[in-house]
């Protein structure tokens, strides 16, 4: 599987960078290009205010990024259908303390699909289901 997988996470980023619990809260996406199963080139992208343009902001900055997957341990409805909208596959990932956990469970098959069941008002807090 090839995929760039964008995981919001808290500076600097990084694969060693503490993953962030939601979406919507994160100072920097790390962006981690995997091909054939093989972690990659990493890169990180500040974080845009998205006050002006709501959620679709870093949306679209992801999407324009190349990002094709984002796995997350939170985020609302809107950015969750934005996603799917610009063809990013959102995936559940709770319980992952860096970005380096979080890609080995999704290169592990553990991150299940995100659903609509999981989203959140906001707030940045962890969604179980």
């Amino acid at each position: 599987m090839n995929a760039i997988i964008a995981v919001p996470s808290m500076s600097p980023g990084g694969l060693d960078a503490a993953a962030s619990p939601h979406f919507g809260h994160c100072d920097v996406f790390t962006l981690v290009e995997v091909r054939d199963g093989i972690v990659g080139k990493t890169t990180t992208l500040p974080t845009p205010n998205h006050q002006q343009g709501g959620c679709m902001v870093p949306v679209n900055l992801l999407a324009s990024s190349g990002a094709t997957a984002i796995a997350a341990g939170g985020m609302g409805r809107r950015p969750l259908m934005g996603f799917l909208e610009v063809g990013i596959q959102p995936y559940l990932a709770i319980g992952y303390d860096t970005v380096g956990a979080v890609i080995e469970a999704f290169l592990a098959g553990k991150l299940e699909p995100f659903a609509p069941e999981f989203v959140c008002g906001g707030g940045g807090h962890d969604h179980a289901g």
